[in-house]
């Protein structure tokens, strides 16, 4: 089993990036283009839930084995928190999409961390 990982700001011009990496991994692992795009656009979801939880990086580190398993971890929690409906948007199309996805929170009961496989 393998590890890779990346910190990033969260700021738009660095999804894309994340999007095309992600990718790669996925075709490195042998999944299609249609569990692709949606692996691709949970990654995308976890990242828009730690920034609007205040979050102004991330870390994001695969492991790559027989699966692709995610874990997307907020660092930096110096930012304002969004109180929008779009966070059970985002985990209903994440849980949608995987089926099983782990959310952690902190003390203050925010999403600090985000975990699936694939």
């Amino acid at each position: 089993m393998e590890k890779f990982s990346v910190t990033l700001p969260l700021t738009g011009e660095y999804l894309t990036t994340v999007r095309l990496t992600t990718g790669g991994l996925c075709s490195l692992v042998g999944f299609d283009v249609d569990f692709a795009e949606d692996f691709k656009v949970c990654v995308t979801e976890s990242l828009l839930i730690l920034k609007r939880n205040g979050y102004k990086s991330a870390t994001i580190e695969y492991t790559i084995g027989e699966a692709l398993g995610c874990q997307v971890t907020g660092q930096d929690h110096s930012g304002e928190k969004e109180d929008s409906v779009e966070d059970e948007i985002s985990r209903a199309l994440l849980s949608a999409l995987l089926g099983e996805v782990a959310f952690y929170t902190d003390e203050n009961g925010e999403v600090c961390e985000i975990r699936f496989e694939g």
